[in-house]
């Protein structure tokens, strides 16, 4: 595992040395007193501890007790929600969607609310060691700027409905927004776009064959909400005679770029539809298990060879941003969905939440593993603590024992952004005194 940088007399930028290093690629491989070299944000050297520090370095730090790993990407999420956590719990989803948050969405839905909401999401994000996430919201171009301003790493996936949206007026100006928005940022070092049509029961097929178009045209992903509830499929097989999935294959919809959320109705021909386009899935469990819809097999998908990411889903049905809870919940699931207690282990769950996550949004070349020429996105999880005591498989011991309290420094692109669990960009008290102020106004009126 031992790689030197090009120029050994070029001094790295950081040297860290942790007590273990899981690089995740390779699968199931944990580096005990090895150390990781950063220069120009990319990772240039893994080595063991006694070779590396004959490397000078601008900066050393010491990570005895934690354990090194690729940053967490959250593979789906609607950002700006976090102002409507609590807002409307214990529901069925469509009792949720149309009897609570659409109508909370066309009250309060702005620019400012975007903002503030996503700011707050950044920051937790942030803190429970996620360095890349999915956003699929209104005012992407919002988001994106702060994406840009507090160094995190991001896909945006533009809202597509077939009906006027906040920014929106209709699909088509969704469309020509995400087209600008696009050409704006493809050259972003952090920002990646793709197309979010919401789902197959909310986007007619005229709209689907224009995003057909547009991102053959690109080159970008789809991300999109399928077979999210059994009522979703029933509904399908009557309006269109074929279920959601059959209908995006027919429609030259599926591909390597396709990223299927939530997926907890599946079938044998689902299977083999997402085996022969090559499409990614993203599981959201702890969503879908407070929804009640259901139960996505994720082991089944792993043994078919289904790449599967992980992701929290918004804060208004989850209620929290926790990926790294999100990914323990979704081992323990696995385990008992599939009837196995060998399903789904603790190496192959942080690489779910991992590089996964990153090969579904199309970024896997660079980041979600430590790998010599990735950007260094990474996170040090302290397990130090009593409740990780003693450590025999340090990444079980992160998967089943330790919470997100246990992050304790964040790096994006070599750019440390948490360190010792304090926010370096950004300003805690503020944004929580603004998410205050806001849920007192959402209050009065919900």
């Amino acid at each position: 595992m031992t790689q030197m940088p090009h120029t050994p007399a070029d001094p790295l930028d950081l040297l860290l040395l942790p007590t273990w290093l899981v690089p995740v690629e390779p699968a199931g491989v944990v580096l005990k007193n090895h150390a990781l070299g950063i220069r120009d944000g990319r990772i240039v050297l893994i080595a063991p501890r006694e070779e590396a520090v004959q490397y000078i370095a601008r900066e050393t730090r010491d990570l005895t007790g934690m354990l090194l790993a690729p940053g967490l990407v959250n593979a789906h999420g609607h950002a700006a929600m976090t102002l409507f956590r609590g807002l409307a719990d214990d529901l069925p989803l469509m009792t949720w969607l149309r009897e609570h948050i659409w109508p909370a969405e066309s009250r309060w839905v702005d620019e400012a609310f975007v903002q503030a909401g996503s700011e707050l999401a950044i920051a937790e994000l942030l803190q429970s060691g996620v360095t890349c996430f999915s956003d699929m919201y209104f005012f992407p171009d919002v988001v994106s700027q702060l994406v840009h301003k507090h160094g995190i790493r991001a896909q945006i996936a533009i809202p597509v409905l077939d009906f006027p949206i906040p920014g929106a007026r209709d699909a088509n100006e969704a469309l020509r927004k995400g087209v600008a928005l696009y050409d704006d940022l493809k050259h972003h070092p952090r920002l990646s776009i793709a197309f979010g049509p919401h789902a197959p029961y909310s986007v007619a097929n005229g709209t689907l064959e224009n995003i057909r178009t547009l991102v053959a045209e690109m080159d970008i992903g789809i991300h999109m909400h399928v077979h999210e509830t059994a009522h979703e499929v029933e509904e399908s097989l009557s309006k269109h005679g074929e279920r959601p999935l059959a209908r995006l294959a027919r429609m030259q919809l599926l591909g390597p770029r396709f990223q299927a959320v939530h997926m907890t109705q599946i079938d044998d021909e689902d299977i083999a539809l997402l085996v022969e386009h090559n499409c990614s899935v993203i599981h959201c469990p702890e969503s879908n298990l407070k929804l009640a819809s259901g139960f996505c097999p994720v082991e089944r998908l792993w043994e078919a060879g289904i790449n599967v990411g992980i992701g929290t889903d918004g804060a208004a049905s989850n209620n929290d941003l926790d990926l790294l809870g999100e990914t323990r919940t979704a081992a323990l699931l696995a385990k008992a969905v599939a009837g196995s207690a060998t399903a789904l282990d603790a190496h192959r769950a942080l690489r779910m939440a991992t590089l996964n996550g990153a090969r579904a949004l199309g970024l896997d070349d660079h980041t979600g593993s430590l790998e010599i020429g990735k950007f260094a996105d990474m996170v040090a999880f302290d397990l130090s603590g009593l409740a990780q005591q003693p450590v025999y498989d340090p990444v079980s011991q992160l998967i089943y024992s330790s919470g997100r309290d246990c992050v304790r420094h964040v790096w994006v692109g070599g750019k440390q952004l948490v360190d010792d669990r304090r926010l370096i960009r950004m300003d805690e008290e503020h944004l929580i005194a603004t998410a205050k102020a806001w849920g007192k106004k959402i209050g009065a009126k919900h």
